[in-house]
């Protein structure tokens, strides 16, 4: 069942069921479908139509939720724009876009107001919240007050775009990752993250991102009602968990260690959390083992991508292990499409209904990226035991040191394993003879002492080939992350190259 029908399913079957909680404000299915139908009205009466793009610059809140699935019921294409973008990010996805209508945030949209009105329309741009003097745009409200009581029409084809998610590109042009009703609703009907009516969550990652939205229509489809939050803030979370005894959470490893953070000097009442994922790049393992030990849960790897999400699920124990889901299916290939022997490390593959049918170019023009049906991920795993697959890394991110292959993840894996170290970013450094030498960027446990250096060294030569040991280390107060916890892999490859000894 696609996402607009399982809302109005909820609706009818559960009307007075509470949704999501936002600050003090419960909102039932049936409010949330009503709004929804308004919302779908309003943007009909300002000419939207099936196929149109919306943008979406909203964090996370009531009417971000209505404008999704208002936009899913009349077959306009949801944009949602990252919140980070300043002004000529936007204009740039705008003029790809031509959105016939946006829809943001009063605090965000300075940032949109000087877009020319060739490119966003100045009578299609509406906020929530405060609007400030001098701002020409339209509240919210007007949207969802002006649309009447007009017929809406038919539901559009299932497999039409129903929502465009910005990604990285390599060419420096965020991708906008096509996903339609039918991939959404397999994403979302697959309960591979044991979330049910049973579970109440906490969202706290952006909608703008497809771990926000997933995790709120997947509620939304599951019957779980969710506690939403604006933004994130550690305190925030744990404040929500204590409050609404919220027992499930997906959210990215930065998020989880400042939680960590701030249980250790503010503890709240948590011991209702039952389920926590985190996704969006590699967990230290020591993060997974201290949040085990102060919440008494274990914090689960996950993979997903914007293009794929459901194919795998959570592993069952600490390390950037996964497994496949049910019914998903999944290859590991050679450089030649050649299927790799079991325990070596080939590109993951992924085909199946959860797949995005390619990347937006234009109105009624979809750049279909697989080949033979079949998605190529760019990430580096190997088969472990039973249905367990093991990250080992970005294709293009090897490490190549005389001719042999070196998964950055690997060496972090391992560096991180050593109980005198809290963190590690590992990096390739130019050399004229091997090419490239290992370089680790680690961040020492409090107490490390004198010869730290060389205890984590001598640990890891017991866990790694010794080609793959790091052949310079230094210690950092932090390992160089970005906004959404990833390593910054570029700039930890600065800091080795001007900064590390030889060890």
């Amino acid at each position: 069942m696609i996402p607009i029908d399982v809302l109005y399913r909820q609706a009818t079957d559960h009307p007075d069921v509470v949704a999501f909680i936002w600050g003090n404000d419960a909102w039932s299915y049936r409010r949330l479908a009503d709004d929804v139908e308004r919302a779908a009205q309003g943007l009909l009466a300002r000419g939207v139509r099936s196929g149109d793009r919306v943008a979406l610059h909203m964090a996370n809140r009531p009417e971000m939720a209505i404008a999704y699935y208002a936009c899913f019921r009349i077959g306009a294409i949801a944009a949602p724009m990252n919140l980070r973008f300043k002004f000529a990010e936007l204009r740039q996805i705008f003029q790809r876009l031509r959105p016939a209508l946006y829809i943001g945030e009063a605090s965000l949209y300075s940032q949109v107001e000087p877009i020319e009105s060739e490119v966003l329309n100045l009578d299609a741009r509406f906020v929530a919240g405060p609007i400030s003097d001098g701002h020409d745009v339209q509240a919210w409200w007007q949207l969802i007050s002006e649309g009447g009581d007009r017929p809406l029409p038919d539901q559009p084809g299932a497999d039409e775009p129903a929502v465009l998610l910005t990604t990285s590109g390599t060419t420096g042009q965020p991708k906008l990752v096509v996903h339609t009703a039918e991939t959404l609703s397999a994403m979302i009907g697959k309960s591979t993250l044991e979330l049910n009516g049973q579970q109440t969550a906490v969202v706290a990652t952006p909608m703008v991102h497809a771990s926000g939205l997933f995790s709120f229509l997947s509620c939304i489809g599951h019957a779980a009602p969710m506690v939403l939050l604006e933004r994130f803030c550690p305190d925030a979370v744990l404040d929500a968990i204590e409050t609404h005894r919220c027992t499930w959470m997906l959210g990215l490893a930065f998020m989880y260690h400042a939680m960590l953070e701030r249980q250790r000097t503010q503890p709240r009442q948590a011991d209702s959390l039952k389920f926590c994922f985190a996704g969006g790049d590699v967990m230290p393992t020591s993060l997974q083992g201290e949040f085990e030990q102060e919440f008494r849960i274990p914090l689960r790897n996950i993979w997903g991508a914007t293009e794929a999400n459901g194919s795998l699920t959570y592993g069952l124990r600490p390390g950037p292990v996964c497994r496949i889901a049910p019914g998903a299916e999944v290859r590991l290939v050679d450089a030649e499409n050649r299927d790799v022997p079991h325990g070596e490390a080939g590109e993951l593959l992924l085909r199946g209904p959860n797949v995005t049918p390619g990347y937006w170019v234009g109105p009624n023009l979809v750049e279909d990226p697989k080949h033979d049906g079949w998605l190529r991920t760019g990430d580096l795993m190997r088969r472990g035991e039973a249905d367990e697959v093991w990250f080992v890394g970005r294709c293009k991110q090897l490490i190549v040191r005389a001719g042999s292959n070196i998964a950055p993840v690997e060496v972090e894996t391992a560096l991180s394993e050593c109980n005198l170290v809290r963190d590690a970013a590992v990096v390739g450094v130019p050399d004229p003879v091997l090419g490239e030498r290992v370089a680790g960027l680690v961040q020492l446990q409090p107490g490390a002492g004198v010869g730290a250096l060389d205890r984590v060294l001598a640990d890891v030569k017991t866990r790694l080939a010794d080609y793959k040991v790091p052949e310079r280390l230094i210690v950092v107060e932090a390992v160089p992350r970005n906004p959404l916890g990833k390593i910054d892999r570029k700039l930890a490859a600065a800091m080795a190259a001007d900064l590390c000894p030889v060890v």
